[in-house]
């Protein structure tokens, strides 16, 4: 038997509610701190607890962290999806069970263990009979310990760190570990091939989940105000604002300097925080795609108004309630073209953790800078699940407040200056904050028609005018927006662009598709809407343009048609949605079903078998054109 080192996935069935979270993140944090990159993904039910829920951390030494289908080792605790469980593990795997569920076992290729959970936990009169099944969760952290030689010392210190160093349920839930260990060290006889051996590969990383960096990014970023009504996946994010905000934003006097409001719904929420942002504050809230949809007319007011206000949307499936513990990119054309009339927003689109955090203060910056809403895309994908990240890093730029004015500013200017009067080209006007005492500071904010200097106006001419300056304002947006990132490979013979937390499983599919295939691709991960040059150079550059993403119309794909129409019929849409994160596998079944190489198709798209008929071969097509090189260089982090 050879053995299998560091590339494989853990996947545990258990039930909702059961607490196997503290279990299931030992075990991914145990073989990180292992220096082995990993990732983690939770599938969880949208009730409260008692249905079937599944972690999977997956194992790779090559860095691959993006959701896998394949099951090499399956732990069911759940009676109810035993036998789906079961029927997931890939032959050759291991199956590690609870003893006490007796149904059959009708596998010969696989391994299967099976745990005495309860004799176990029974057996240590240390631990109180109330806590019996949650603590029961920690045995088979203790088998999968000894089965794949984690370091115990290591799950030691991952629950030092979870239960922030409180010894009473350190040594509970350790004790179990090492009464699991010592079980399977007697009682069970290696016949699989899963090891895991310390590498370096994390060394300098930290995990964090894409809600808390988004915290914590805006309170680095000045956060003054937030409203929210909770929201599934969203919550996460306020809770971190409250966890955080006391720690980071309080004077030295001990007064706070932020004020966080849960409200009565969405469309309070929003509201609140639009008359924080009037008022001068750096305000935001947070929700999903219903939430977004009751949000709709103050976001128009907003866009109207010119006020400055971030709202992060952690996208899941709709419509409506959808399937909401399920991750999708549904929500972009509709934010997009938020509101009724003519409106377009400034969308930003972090592609992982770090950028979660350093969006959550640059959104702030654009926000102000252009004084309309930033809408921050991400899902619960990146939001809810734990990745890892380099460290977050202080911003090191100040504050970007945009075009306010001052009393020494307004005297400078005698009164020679209008809300909505744009005197620099840029389709931005001046503002000013209550507070101001000069007299000539006061203006009427209006969501009705208006002239420059904030009047009331139904002058069609008045109207046309201001509706054009909001739109240039979208020109100037592309100054300040983050710009798309470039991955190339030399000899690519086509173009990939996708966003935000598709990005780890297009990468695995670049190396899939050039590995069995021999196809180079190079990848672009559009960042920001609107479309900065950077955009325009990467359709130019190639004759195929796979547009990967999570949704089931091809929404960047239809953004990008409506933007670039004279590039349209390069745009391949590679869209799929289940509510599972983006897998390489259907990038690369989605890339090879739609890929011309100059009529030679067949030779590079492994067919599906039919009925033992011959397919038709693929008609020829005119030789493709030699890409452009791109001159745009690889954007990197800081």
């Amino acid at each position: 038997m050879n053995k299998v080192v560091n590339d494989f996935s853990i996947t545990v069935g258990t039930v909702n509610g059961s607490g196997s979270s503290t279990a299931n993140n030992t075990i991914l944090r145990t073989i990180f701190k292992m220096g082995v990159p990993v990732s983690g993904k939770n599938l969880f039910p949208s009730n409260i607890q008692g249905l079937p829920t599944w972690y999977t951390i997956r194992v790779n030494k090559d860095g691959f962290t993006a959701h896998h289908e394949r099951r090499d080792i399956v732990v069911a605790m759940n009676p109810a999806s035993f036998s789906r469980d079961l029927e997931s593990v890939a032959p050759g795997g291991a199956f590690y069970y609870a003893d006490d569920i007796k149904l059959p076992l009708n596998r010969d290729d696989i391994t299967a263990y099976p745990m005495p959970i309860k004799s176990i936990i029974r057996a240590d009169a240390n631990i109180p009979a109330n806590f019996r099944d949650l603590v029961g969760n920690m045995v088979y952290v203790g088998v999968l310990a000894q089965m794949l030689s984690l370091d115990m010392e290591i799950i030691h210190s991952a629950l030092q760190f979870h239960f922030k160093g409180k010894q009473k349920p350190i040594d509970m839930n350790f004790n179990a570990v090492k009464a699991g260990a010592e079980w399977a060290k007697n009682n069970l006889e290696k016949k699989d091939p899963f090891y895991v051996e310390r590498m370096s590969k994390t060394q300098g990383l930290i995990m964090a989940d894409g809600n808390t960096a988004a915290a914590l990014g805006s309170i680095f970023g000045g956060v003054q105000f937030a409203a929210w009504y909770p929201i599934t996946p969203a919550t996460s994010l306020a809770e971190a604002l409250n966890e955080y905000l006391p720690q980071l934003r309080k004077r030295e006097d001990g007064k706070n300097t932020y004020a966080v409001v849960q409200t009565e719904d969405e469309l309070a929420a929003l509201g609140m925080a639009v008359g924080a942002g009037w008022a001068g504050l750096r305000s935001m809230t947070s929700t999903s795609g219903p939430g977004l949809s009751l949000m709709t007319e103050f976001a128009g007011l907003a866009y109207y108004a010119e006020t400055p206000v971030v709202i992060w949307d952690i996208q899941r499936i709709g419509p409506s309630t959808g399937l909401p513990t399920r991750t999708s990119q549904g929500d972009l054309t509709f934010t997009y073209f938020i509101g009724h009339g003519d409106s377009q927003s400034i969308i930003l689109l972090p592609g992982d953790v770090y950028e979660c955090f350093e969006f959550g203060w640059k959104s702030f910056d654009i926000a102000e800078r252009i004084q309309t809403p930033v809408f921050v895309l991400s899902d619960l994908d990146i939001g809810m699940n734990q990745w890892m990240s380099a460290p977050f890093q202080y911003p090191d730029t100040p504050m970007d407040r945009g075009k306010v004015l001052f009393e020494k500013d307004l005297e400078d200017l005698k009164g020679n200056w209008g809300r909505y009067l744009d005197k620099d080209g840029d389709g931005i006007a001046y503002r000013t904050l209550p507070g101001n005492r000069h007299p000539l500071s006061a203006y009427l904010t209006r969501g009705t028609g208006h002239d420059q200097y904030a009047k009331y106006s139904e002058e069609p001419k008045m109207y046309a005018e201001n509706m054009n300056r909001l739109k240039k304002k979208q020109e100037t947006a592309k100054r300040y927006v983050p710009a798309p990132i470039l991955h190339k490979r030399k000899g690519a013979a086509a173009g990939i662009i996708s966003y935000g937390s598709t990005e780890a499983a297009v990468f695995e599919a670049q190396h899939l598709l050039e590995k069995q295939r021999g196809v180079k691709t190079d990848f672009l991960r559009i960042r920001a809407l609107p479309f900065t040059q950077e955009v325009e150079t990467f359709l130019k550059s190639y004759d195929q343009i796979f547009v990967v993403e999570m949704n089931r119309d091809g929404q960047m794909d239809q953004i990008l048609k409506i933007e670039y129409p004279q590039y349209a019929t390069k745009l391949k849409s590679v869209a799929f949605v289940d509510g599972l994160p983006a897998s390489a596998k259907w990038i690369l079944e989605g890339i090879l079903d739609k890929y011309e190489d100059g009529g030679k198709k067949a030779a590079i798209h492994k067919r599906k078998p039919t009925d033992g008929k011959k397919s038709a071969p693929a008609k020829k097509k005119a030789p493709a054109k030699k890409a452009v090189k791109s001159k745009t260089p690889a954007k990197t982090k800081k």
